[in-house]
């Protein structure tokens, strides 16, 4: 599973030109899942988006994680994350995960996210939709993170 973080003043998601999440200073998440994740992968790689330390402490470092500093999450799923991009020039899909799979692991993902951070801090874009995703990067600061079973993912 990965994910891709940006530090935003300000982030939103619109379907269908209704802007259907918004949140102020945190964290946008563009989340992808591979074929062989699970609810162990999406569990894992939540703690550390919530843990990570991207917001300034009080001498300007980064060394304050989004919860600490009171901060919202927007997750956005985004298969294209979990592309193949190692040869040819156009991407392969076959490490990403079959969509109900990947819908499910989305929506534990949130759960976990709302549970550990609170709901009220955590809005969501819509599986399967064509997404419109704005945002203002604050830094800019943006991060890869990975569940740690990289490498389980072969092909076939």
């Amino acid at each position: 599973m990965k994910g891709l973080i940006q530090r935003v003043s300000e982030a939103s998601v619109a379907v269908d030109g209704e802007t259907i999440a918004r949140i102020g200073p945190g964290l946008l998440l563009l989340l992808g899942v591979e074929r062989n994740d699970t609810l162990n992968e999406a569990k894992e790689l939540c703690r550390k988006v919530l843990s990570y330390r991207v917001f300034p402490d009080e001498q300007g470092r980064m060394n304050v994680n989004v919860q600490a500093a009171g901060g919202s999450l927007l997750v956005v799923p985004q298969f294209t994350l979990a592309a193949d991009t190692s040869s040819g020039t156009r991407p392969g899909f076959s490490l990403a995960a079959a969509p109900e799979l990947a819908n499910r692991l989305y929506g534990d993902f949130v759960a976990e996210a709302s549970g550990l951070l609170g709901a009220g801090r955590v809005g969501t874009g819509e599986f399967g939709a064509d997404m419109k995703v704005a945002l203002i990067n604050d830094g800019p600061v943006t991060f890869m993170l990975e569940s740690g079973q990289r490498g389980s993912c072969t092909k076939m």
